[in-house]
């Protein structure tokens, strides 16, 4: 057999060996999509909602874990399933930030949990406002928070308590279920749907439907991870940062419905949502909803924990794509094409005095960054009630509404809120400033976010009382953004910091100057993150206090504190 030879490096012939056959195409590692065939387990989460579904802990919640107390609570149901119920272990009292990334889970732990309470649409009548006081002052020493998703937590629950505590919640009308965990959390709606003036349809029914068909169904309680929703008419709502936002649109053709929004969401990897350039009419809004869901269970990223969220899987595909496969594979049909909404001449809070559209008033008053307690809420049902409401709501920027105030019963009813410390006239700061759970309870948080959030407040408005500008302060104890760091004026993410004198104490990492496009001009960023700019959490409201001062002398007449952030040289800013 003839024998060919090739050229060496030198020149010389050399016998060649045979040819290799051709190696097969590398298949692409799977990314976790069960609708691609990939069903096979790939991190302990899934494993664990693999071995059983979340939704079953209940049972054995009220049949065993609460009889024979916290050492009996498997560790799959602790630190994993408890989540479809709303509960989190809190972070023993005494460990530091520093240990934060270092301690096992059952180091960090305590033996009390963080309770949520899912108040889909922020909306509470006086019977169930007193129902969450109640458990707050006999369950939780007295803790409650309102949180920026429209939700309470409470603190200290023991979980012989937990069933005693379901009971009474559900005998109102309020649950915990899927508070927590990879379903769908609450949705959420505007604080003011049903009374608005601007409202053209008001979206509860729909909200209502979402939750009875759907919260607690396990067709839905294995996602890939959590799955944020938002239905409002009004831009009241961080729509932009959601899974899922549908806001008020008129359609020339076809009248009043929802302009349709998908993947966002902040943490580590910030994306804000993108249009899929539809119209939905209101009775059409759950199964939409539902579709979008099920793109998500189905074709959602689960190898990777931190690339599972829905944003990851727009990003890929793009909106049209993302349409397509809505379109065709889960509602099978076509949605109309619709416009883009008309946002609002300036942003809205709702803090203040508002009219309604039935000639009533709806008042807006600021706690300080959402902490609330038992005792306040039970004051909070009694005001109310004197005053002749039984509706209370939740904004997701940690403030409280009461709807249907008598015009001549304004002024008593704000007198008697700030009696029992919830202001209708705060201060820009206290307006403006939210903070997360923070080091006192979280055990992902590396740094006090509460304390550090009141005590800015109130260094602020002793230095500048009359401070005539709206600027956002999100206190962030982690870089998990559960306080939307990235859309804040200025926006404070946790971190250990050197000090004075070079070890490392609490402080946080500054953006500058992002925000939503929450009114007419604004365009939604994640503001500017300059290098090496961080504060310790001491020298945090001298920090602030400066960088006020400078945009007051600064500005330009009419410019907002963003656009003196984007236009001002770097050395400003520090």
């Amino acid at each position: 057999m003839a024998v060919s030879s090739t050229p060496t490096r030198t020149g010389e012939s050399t016998p060649s060996a045979e040819p290799r056959p051709a190696r097969a195409p590398r298949r692409p590692r799977g990314e976790g999509q069960w609708a691609l065939g990939h069903r096979e387990p790939l991190n302990p989460n899934e494993r664990t909602k693999k071995d059983d579904n979340p939704l079953n802990v209940r049972a054995r919640i009220e049949n065993i874990y609460a009889h024979r107390g916290f050492a009996s609570i498997d560790p799959a149901d602790l630190r994993g399933r408890f989540r479809w119920w709303g509960l989190y272990t809190q972070r023993k009292a005494g460990i530091d930030g520093g240990r934060t990334a270092v301690l096992e889970p059952h180091e960090l732990e305590d033996e009390y949990f963080m309770l949520r309470v899912r108040i889909d649409g922020g909306q509470l009548n006086l019977e169930q406002l007193r129902t969450v006081a109640g458990i707050s002052q006999r369950y939780a020493r007295g803790t409650a928070d309102v949180t920026d998703r429209q939700n309470i937590q409470l603190h200290w629950v023991r979980i012989e308590d937990v069933p005693a505590i379901w009971r009474e919640l559900e005998s109102v009308g309020l649950q915990t279920t899927e508070a927590c965990g990879d379903c769908p959390r609450v949705v959420l709606g505007s604080p003011v749907a049903g009374v608005a003036e601007a409202e053209r349809i008001d979206p509860t029914p729909a909200i209502d439907e979402i939750v009875q068909r759907y919260v607690g169904d396990p067709a839905f309680a294995n996602l890939p991870r959590k799955f944020k929703s938002s239905v409002s008419w009004l831009a009241d709502m961080p729509y932009e940062v959601n899974d899922i936002s549908f806001l008020g649109v008129e359609h020339p053709e076809y009248g009043p419905g929802f302009d349709l929004w998908v993947g966002g969401g902040l943490s580590t990897n910030p994306m804000l949502a993108q249009r899929l350039g539809v119209w939905v009419p209101l009775a059409e809004i759950p199964d939409v909803w539902a579709g979008v869901v099920s793109i998500f269970r189905d074709y959602g990223y689960r190898r990777l924990r931190h690339r599972a969220r829905l944003k990851f899987l727009v990003a890929d595909w793009g909106v049209a794509k993302f349409r397509e496969v809505l379109e065709k594979e889960y509602l099978g049909r076509t949605l109309l094409d619709g416009p883009a909404p008309r946002l609002p001449e300036k942003p809205i809070d709702h803090i203040g005095v508002h009219p309604q559209r039935d000639g009533l008033r709806y008042v807006g008053v600021a706690p300080v960054v959402g902490r609330v307690s038992g005792d306040q809420l039970q004051a909070l049902a009694d005001v109310v009630a004197a005053h002749g409401s039984d509706r209370v709501r939740l904004t997701p920027y940690q403030k409280l509404l009461v709807l249907d105030v008598a015009p001549e019963r304004v002024d008593s009813l704000v007198g008697a809120l700030r009696r029992i410390g919830l202001e209708a006239e705060p201060s820009a700061w206290r307006r403006g400033t939210m903070a997360c759970t923070g080091l006192e309870y979280c055990k992902l948080a590396i740094v006090e976010t509460k304390a550090r959030g009141e005590e800015l407040v109130a260094r602020l408005e002793e230095r500048l009382r009359g401070f005539d500008a709206d600027i956002s302060i999100h206190l962030n104890g982690c870089p998990n953004a559960c306080a939307r760091t990235q859309t804040a004026d200025i926006g404070l993410k946790g971190q250990l910091v050197l000090g004075p004198d070079g070890r490392q104490v609490e402080g946080f990492q500054v953006h500058l100057g992002g925000g939503l496009g929450m009114a007419e001009g604004q365009t939604a960023g994640f503001g500017r993150k300059l290098r090496g700019l961080k504060t310790t959490a001491a020298e945090l409201p001298e920090y602030v206090e400066r960088l006020a001062r400078r945009y007051l002398a600064g500005r330009a007449e009419g410019e907002s504190f963003t656009q003196w952030v984007v236009r001002v040289d770097e050395e400003e800013l520090r």
